[in-house]
């Protein structure tokens, strides 16, 4: 009966399991007429079971009452395939439920290696289903182009191999294809997707127990972080996870770290962690939070074991740029400094070739900030010096009786430098940046100089530059919250600081072709 009760949450029916009726007629035609209590039963039973030992049990086929043949196991698996990774699948036919569907049982110790991939496919018994749904889904000026949407669904689906892309990449792209529309991502309305076309995720302790179901897997590792930490810790009993250090004591440092527990193999990927006066090695469950943890805290260990370089910074450092640093605008000399010295360890890990994960590797690092920290950060210094030295001047210019056909545009500029000075800018945008910054700030002060000349020209610029900034803001809203930004997406963000050079300060130039339209590809592309 539970196989048959299977099938229907399968299939998503509830006609396949026999009535009371056939259960009670195959009941009646096996026991005797003689049983007519628990006692008898027992007594009768005793007796039949010897001569007939399977008298009274189902063959799955007397169960079923409907056709099921098209449940199959090819369509309807039993588990999900994602590399190396087996997991179980489940079934519930229970509209109006938030567990209605498919659902995958994703082991805690393994949440951190499950990606999104490919579960936008669906299993293949509801795919075509999904993808009808996706077409109705789009509003009616476009819907129309894509009827009858059965058709168009199995025509997709015949001509492309699935999980290879993206489901909506796919569709869009084939749509086209079919009949010459555009469809684009904001076009699809998946919330009036029905809740059991969407997978959800369910973490699962050792004991098969759910901790927490999601039908947005980010969400669902988000909501399980901690957890998902201290089993990592957990696993880590040959001590590779340390505190208190202040040299490279502890070896070679794997890039990734497995272990087997309970069944399954554990992924980490240890890093080390900057605790202000020490570092710390730890495991963390993505290589993007690795990389970014292992370049603050390789740098930590840099200047733990190396001279400060402020003493040199201020014999080298020329009167003027010493002076410039005093137009820093958040908080002290002292951490506007420490911006420069971060920046320039930066400069020179990227220089020798990136992080170091071997002792020797480290000692080479090491030595070559020892012998060029103190003039590379002179360099960074001055660069600085004359962004927070423009920037005052440009800050003076914003203060005083404002004209009112020159507001929007002041209050425009004043949000541009927030944007582009703060405090650890130099870190955070990177030496790269800093001649670029500089660069936007000179064409700020020329978009000063022209704004009363013609206000009307600046405000058409400027209404262009804040409908492209419109749709990157969106494009930001559409990436989880605690999730690292792509860099093709934080690139996206200096392409508007360029085409802000070329409409107010064309003269400077740029460091390649830049409009509106290049960047809503660059959008639309990611």
């Amino acid at each position: 009966m539970r196989e048959v009760e299977e099938l229907e949450h399968k299939s998503r029916r509830r006609d396949l399991l026999a009535d009371d009726d056939t259960l009670y007629e195959f009941y009646d035609q096996r026991v005797d007429v003689s049983v007519i209590s628990g006692r008898h039963f027992d007594a009768w039973w005793k007796t039949a079971s010897r001569d007939e030992p399977e008298l009274l049990n189902f063959e799955k086929a007397m169960l079923l009452a409907g056709d099921a043949s098209h449940v199959t196991e090819l369509d309807y698996p039993n588990f999900w395939y994602q590399g190396d990774l087996k997991l179980k699948l489940s079934y519930q036919f229970e509209p109006g439920e938030d567990h209605d569907g498919v659902t995958v049982h994703i082991p805690l110790p393994l949440l951190n290696q499950i990606e999104s991939e490919g579960f936008d496919w669906q299993i293949p018994g509801l795919r075509e289903e999904l993808v009808v749904a996706l077409i109705k889904s789009l509003p009616k000026t476009l819907r129309r182009n894509f009827v009858p949407a059965p058709n168009y669904a199995s025509a997709f689906l015949q001509r492309v191999k699935p999980m290879e892309a993206p489901l909506l990449d796919s569709l869009e792209k084939e749509l086209k294809r079919m009949s010459g529309v555009t469809v684009v991502r904001d076009d699809w309305q998946l919330d009036l997707l029905p809740e059991h076309l969407r997978i959800s995720y369910r973490a699962i302790d050792h004991k098969n127990r759910k901790l927490k179901e999601s039908d947005n897997l980010y969400t669902l590792k988000e909501s399980l972080k901690e957890k998902v930490q201290e089993t990592l810790s957990k696993v880590a009993d040959d001590d590779i996870e340390q505190q208190g250090l202040t040299t490279w004591s502890f070896g070679e440092l794997p890039q990734k770290y497995q272990q087997k527990r309970g069944g399954f193999e554990v992924k980490a990927y240890p890093a080390i962690v900057d605790d202000k006066d020490s570092v710390s090695i730890k495991l963390f469950e993505t290589e993007e939070e690795q990389q970014q943890v292992m370049q603050q805290g390789q740098r930590r260990l840099i200047l733990l074991n190396v001279p400060s370089p402020i003493k040199y910074l201020h014999d080298n450092l020329p009167n003027k740029s010493k002076l410039g640093l005093y137009f820093n605008p958040y908080g002290r000399v002292l951490d506007l400094i420490d911006d420069c010295i971060a920046c320039g360890v930066d400069k020179l890990i990227e220089q020798q070739g990136g992080i170091s994960w071997q002792p020797d590797q480290f000692e080479t690092l090491k030595e070559l900030v020892r012998a060029e920290l103190g003039d590379t950060v002179v360099e960074i210094a001055k660069q600085v010096e004359q962004i927070l030295t423009t920037a005052f001047s440009i800050n003076k210019k914003l203060k005083g009786k404002v004209d009112l056909s020159m507001a929007f545009a002041l209050s425009d500029i004043k949000a541009q430098l927030e944007s582009l000075i703060f405090k650890g800018f130099a870190t955070q945008c990177g030496w790269k940046r800093l001649p670029n910054i500089h660069r936007y700030l000179k064409a700020v002060e020329r978009r000063l100089e022209k704004l009363p000349i013609d206000p009307n020209r600046d405000r058409v610029h400027m209404l262009k530059v804040e409908a492209v900034t419109k749709e990157y803001r969106e494009l930001l809203n559409k990436i989880p919250k605690g999730q690292t930004i792509p860099e093709s997406v934080q690139e996206i963000r200096w392409m508007l600081e360029e085409l802000r050079v070329s409409y107010f300060a064309q003269q400077l130039g740029t460091p390649y072709p830049i409009s509106d339209k290049r960047i809503k590809n660059a959008i639309s592309d990611v």
